[in-house]
């Protein structure tokens, strides 16, 4: 519910789309004109207790479906984890490059941080138009990848200049707070009840739209302070906004994997597994964001 990339596929679905039809019951024979179910009864030409008449049953209309051909490959898990390290890793690559990029061609720092807005930009349209998308393949996936990288590439080299080092805290930081989520989730049974996802989802669309709002009016020349760049004093309302998106993360984790837990039970197609890894990668990046803000808040 948390994620349209996953929720809008009916793959991840709670209840398989696919219902078999209820088993079609003997209605017993009845001759034109009488009521259905009037059992015995002799067809025309015949008179009433015409010995050794027995009705004959008609055809079944309906068949049974058949066994689901062995050949068609569904989704594991194995896949959902090996096309998550490709995305989330070309993720990873691209913005180390991106900085490498900047540094060994001294590019200013102000055309790189306007290559990163029009990237962000695309990284909120990219998840709308693959949430309304009915197969999501490795094309799609790897050009959010390639767009995410140079958006995380500016953010996390403005971050490093004023910080030095709070990048390796930071990716640190989110890959034990996924792995301590998936522990949670895997062993401990940790999962969400539908009226907690339902409170997730709309606090998720609240949280998006603070963030929007305080966007739009930082371009008019006025600032809430929700969201304090990497330079400024950090009032209380940024530490609650902070909290509050990592919390908002972990819970659109947990409930990630909910989702691909129930496409593997509906055995849905192996190409599912692109949009799994597709969701978890924009999950966990909006996970990695969080951590950095809170991080550069304790160091300033």
């Amino acid at each position: 519910m948390t994620n349209p990339i996953l929720a809008k596929s009916p793959a991840f679905a709670a209840q398989p789309t696919y219902q078999a039809p209820p088993a079609a019951p003997y209605p017993g024979y009845a001759p034109p004109g009488y009521p259905q179910g009037y059992q015995g009864y002799p067809p025309p030409g015949y008179q009433p207790g015409y010995p050794g008449y027995q009705p004959v049953a008609p055809e079944p209309t309906w068949q049974a479906p058949g066994p689901e051909p062995t050949d068609q490959k569904v989704m594991t898990l194995d896949d959902v984890l090996t096309k998550t390290g490709l995305t989330l890793g070309s993720t990873i690559i691209v913005a180390i490059l991106a900085v490498w990029a900047v540094r060994a061609f001294q590019v200013p720092i102000a055309a790189f941080a306007t290559a990163g807005f029009v990237c962000g930009l695309a990284v909120i349209i990219v998840p709308i138009i693959v949430a309304t998308r009915r197969r999501v393949g490795p094309g799609l996936a790897m050009v959010f990848a390639v767009l995410e990288g140079v958006f995380l590439g500016t953010i996390s080299l403005i971050f490093e200049l004023v910080y030095p080092g709070i990048v390796i805290q930071a990716v640190f930081a989110t890959f034990v707070a996924a792995a301590l989520t998936l522990v949670a989730f895997r062993f401990g049974k940790f999962r969400l009840s539908t009226r907690m996802r339902k409170v997730v989802m709309m606090s998720v669309f609240a949280y998006a739209a603070v963030a929007l709002i305080n966007l739009v009016l930082y371009f008019f020349g006025i600032n809430l302070g929700l969201f304090p760049g990497p330079y400024g004093p950090v009032s209380v309302w940024a530490w609650l906004i902070a909290g509050v998106g990592v919390v908002l993360a972990v819970l659109s984790l947990v409930n990630d994997f909910q989702f691909v837990e129930q496409g593997i039970a509906n055995r849905a197609p192996a190409t599912e597994s692109w949009r799994a890894a597709y969701g978890l990668t924009v999950t966990l990046v909006w996970l990695y964001l969080n951590l950095l803000r809170i991080l550069s808040y304790l160091r300033r």
